[in-house]
C-alpha cells in the first residue's frame, strides 16, 4: 500500500485469544454482523498467506505503554524493551 516491498508474510501480534482464533480459523463463525464484516478482510489475508497473526502475551505487550496507564516495575520493563 505505501510502495514498500514485504518478502513474505507480515507477521501481527494480539493480546486477545479470541481475536486469533477467529482470525486465522476459516471455519469460525462470528455472531455479531459488525465483527464478521470487520474481520473478513483479515481472514482473507490470513487464508492468501500475506500475514500471520500469533498471540501476544500482555505481559509482553510493547504497546501497552501507547494505549494503557501502567506504573512501577511493568512500566519499567516494558520501557526497558523499547530503549534497549
Amino acid at each position: 500500500m505505501f510502495g514498500v516491498p514485504i518478502d513474505g508474510p507480515v507477521n501481527m501480534y494480539c493480546d486477545n485469544s479470541g481475536v486469533v482464533v477467529n482470525a486465522s480459523r476459516p471455519e469460525s463463525t462470528l455472531k455479531k454482523k459488525h465483527n464478521a464484516i470487520a474481520c473478513h478482510p483479515v481472514c482473507e489475508a490470513v487464508a492468501a498467506g500475506t500475514i500471520r497473526i500469533a498471540k501476544e502475551d500482555g505481559k509482553t505487550n510493547i504497546a501497552d505503554l501507547l494505549t494503557k496507564p501502567l506504573c512501577g516495575p511493568r512500566l519499567k520493563d516494558l520501557c526497558a524493551k523499547v530503549l534497549y
